[in-house]
């Protein structure tokens, strides 16, 4: 079985976890201080889907820290996991040709360019609890860390009420085997939510051809602030 690995973003690292009862460990940078850095460890996770697929997800982990807008709305998270995907029986498929407007939502995906995918990235919510329900409502837009100009940064403005997915990595899928997408201090900056917000990592593998399947892992919800 062949090993189809990709280093994510502009700084490396792997995908991580979800453990639907497993406890999230928060440390501080400094004891006490107001404005410190929340550091944050996710349980690791696994999710089993037709033909063979396995979703596992390791070693998430996330780095909160109050905006440098100092506006009382902003937060900056930087995320790190590694995502991985036994594909079996994914079928031998070439990419492209890419259908639809160009950097549209969903312009990129496996159902669009003809070959299998994994893809992986979070789910932010502002004021909202980013449970079952929340993901089944539907998102209000999403953005990708791959289309960013700043380094693997991305600018997210979110308000109360709103959910939206943002893309970490993606890798094709274009014959049976192992596939994973690592990442490391992905950094997100979200701007507009005055209240609570949320984030979950979510990895997708959808297989196309005869039998078409698509399998989500989820991760477990954390506070960013």
């Amino acid at each position: 079985m062949s090993d189809n690995r990709t280093s994510g973003l502009r700084r490396g690292a792997r995908f991580a976890g979800i453990g639907a009862a497993a406890a999230v460990a928060i440390g501080l940078l400094s004891t006490g201080a107001a404005n410190a850095d929340a550091f944050v460890s996710l349980p690791d996770g696994v999710k089993a889907g037709p033909a063979g697929v396995r979703i596992t997800r390791t070693h998430e982990r996330a780095t909160v820290s109050p905006s440098l807008a100092s506006n009382g709305a902003g937060r900056v998270v930087w995320v790190s996991g590694d995502a991985e995907a036994d594909v079996p029986n994914a079928p031998i498929a070439t990419v492209g040709p890419n259908n639809g407007q160009l950097n549209t939502p969903g312009s990129n995906n496996s159902s669009t360019h003809g070959a299998s995918q994994i893809n992986t990235g979070y789910i932010v919510g502002c004021q909202v609890d980013i449970g079952d329900d929340a993901i089944s409502a539907g998102v209000s837009g999403s953005v990708s860390l791959t289309d960013a100009s700043l380094g693997g940064s991305v600018g997210l403005n979110i308000g109360p009420g709103q959910v939206k997915f943002v893309q970490v990595d993606s890798k094709d899928i274009t014959k049976p085997g192992h596939y994973g997408v690592d990442y490391q201090d992905a950094e997100m900056n979200i701007q507009g939510c005055a209240g609570y917000a949320q984030a979950r990592a979510y990895t997708v593998v959808e297989i196309v051809g005869n039998h078409y399947s698509k399998t989500t892992l989820y991760g477990q919800p954390f506070s960013i602030g």
